[in-house]
């Protein structure tokens, strides 16, 4: 199958022609199994995607929440922020409705790093917590 080598050689080409071939009903012409792995992919990337901003949300709260030194001077920042990944998170899951029911795990994943990353940077209390319920909010921003 010429499309299997295809794969490795130009994958933006392989790209066009498995479309093309989707497109004219040609399934003979599919490499199914590079196809298929893919699509696999574009569903782990998509989990991952949420990870990684629910992470980068985490810390930013848990920072307003915690880091007094640096609140006054950075509140601002961390705040436009904060705004911004809940926004690509709510985007993500517009497009991918049943991700949201996967919303726990994943800020179980995402939790323990954000909290290990932002204690690097100040002491977090031994009571620091940020409910899911919370992350999601629009207008919580770490306030008691």
């Amino acid at each position: 199958m010429v499309a299997r080598f295809l794969y490795d050689r130009d994958y933006h080409q392989w790209i066009q022609e498995t479309v093309e071939a989707l497109r004219n009903r040609d399934f003979h012409e599919i490499d199914w199994d590079n196809l298929i792995e893919e699509l696999e992919s574009m569903g782990k990337n998509d989990k991952r995607a949420l990870i990684s901003l629910l992470t980068r949300l985490l810390e930013h709260l848990l920072k307003l929440k915690y880091w007094q030194a640096e609140k006054e001077r950075c509140s601002h920042h961390w705040s436009a922020e904060i705004v911004n990944f809940r926004a690509q998170i709510e985007y993500r899951l517009e497009d991918s409705p049943s991700l949201r029911s996967q919303l726990p795990l994943l800020y179980y994943k995402a939790y323990p790093v954000a909290l290990k990353s932002v204690s690097k940077l100040f002491d977090l209390p031994e009571d620091a917590e940020i409910s899911l319920s919370q992350v999601l909010d629009e207008d919580w921003f770490g306030e008691s």
